[in-house]
């Protein structure tokens, strides 16, 4: 394997910061993804927060993968664009939200669209905007299994929830929703703690199901637990950072072996010392919600090491023998790539020949397209 796979042979003519995305690695990851659930890509639902991206979702379906997951209405629209079938809002639509979901509803009646609930409440709310608009809305109920951000607890009576979604007339309740990211650790403790759980769930989700003539559905987990529920039956998985990876998955997901496809590419600007260098990577670069030695990894060279970071400046001290001059060119991995790929219109596609050859706009990093 090349080592500096991520160099680009061609005159950088794109002004820095930009994001370049690798096409042989981001296809290579769909691969793995498919290969990791048998082939059977009805398993697969992924969550598009990561890119969104129309010309990734163009090679989605080329793949068979029909089916995705988002957290906007904005993204939710790009895959109606996109003509992707099956469109899942993992994102109660609360107050306008609510009102924008109808209309995309309308705009694309060819599209399946689903979204979750998590009281009866906002089920109700739904249900009233349904009636008003002739809709049939398919909703999924939302299960907090430890994560504490949405969903019911499933220490609760939820089956007693679902009964009264149910009742709902411009309602269909297609089944349960699940995001586990809190689950940390190896592969063997996070497979621990969400079968535990997952399999309590499954059995109240057996005796919901004795009551209705079809069977409940269910998406669960992202990254983290992927490789438990792809093993499941009846389980759809929505993983999404898999399309870029990053170094936080690199080094706490081992396991799942897909391959960096997305690096940050940069410019030297100042020397202000003979050991340390600036460089135009930013809080506006790169996400900059962790500590300072959890943003990036320099690319080049494993001796150059983040000190210090502000709004369009990022400081690197050389422990190294290499020289470096302004007006070089370095290349970073984000530690968090999901926001980070938020911060940009457009990325830089690179081909296999390690020269740019396209550009995609991030269309859905904007809170709204047309809807």
């Amino acid at each position: 394997m090349r080592n500096n796979w991520w160099k680009i042979n061609s005159e950088i003519r794109v002004d820095t910061p930009f994001l370049a995305v690798y096409e042989d690695r981001i296809q290579s990851n769909i691969e793995h993804l498919i290969e990791s659930v048998n082939g059977d890509t009805q398993k697969l639902r992924p969550h598009i927060k990561t890119h969104k991206i129309g010309e990734i979702l163009d090679l989605f379906k080329t793949y068979n993968i029909n089916k995705i997951k988002c957290a906007t209405i904005a993204e939710a629209e790009l895959a109606a664009i996109h003509e992707i079938p099956d469109v899942l809002l993992a994102y109660q639509p609360v107050g306008v939200k609510k009102e924008r979901w109808i209309s995309l509803i309308q705009k694309y009646p060819a599209i399946a669209f689903s979204t979750i609930v998590d009281n009866f409440e906002s089920a109700k709310a739904l249900d009233t905007i349904a009636h008003k608009n002739n809709l049939t809305l398919t909703v999924y109920l939302d299960l907090n299994t430890g994560m504490n951000r949405t969903g019911i607890s499933i220490s609760k009576n939820w089956g007693a929830l679902i009964d009264e979604i149910i009742k709902l007339k411009n309602i269909h309740f297609a089944g349960i929703h699940i995001y586990d990211g809190h689950l940390k650790g190896d592969i063997e403790h996070r497979t621990s703690i969400a079968s535990n759980i997952f399999f309590s769930i499954n059995e109240e989700i057996k005796t919901i199901q004795e009551k209705f003539d079809y069977e409940l559905k269910i998406v669960a987990g992202g990254s983290n637990t992927f490789p438990f529920y792809s093993a499941q039956k009846n389980v759809e998985c929505s993983p999404g950072t898999f399309v870029f990876w990053d170094s936080n998955y690199q080094i706490h997901l081992p396991e799942q072996n897909f391959k960096p496809a997305l690096v940050i590419v940069g410019t030297i600007v100042s020397k202000p010392t003979s050991s340390t260098f600036c460089i135009d990577i930013g809080y506006k670069a790169i996400a900059s919600e962790n500590p300072i030695d959890k943003r990036l990894v320099i690319l080049n060279d494993e001796n150059l090491i983040p000190t210090g970071h502000s709004e369009e400046h990022l400081i690197i001290e050389n422990k190294g023998k290499n020289e470096y001059a302004i007006g070089d060119t370095i290349y970073a991995q984000p530690y968090h790539v999901c926001p980070t790929c938020a911060l940009y219109d457009s990325v830089q596609v690179v081909n296999n020949e390690h020269q740019i050859c396209d550009q995609w706009q991030v269309v859905a990093r904007s809170r709204k397209i047309n809807i």
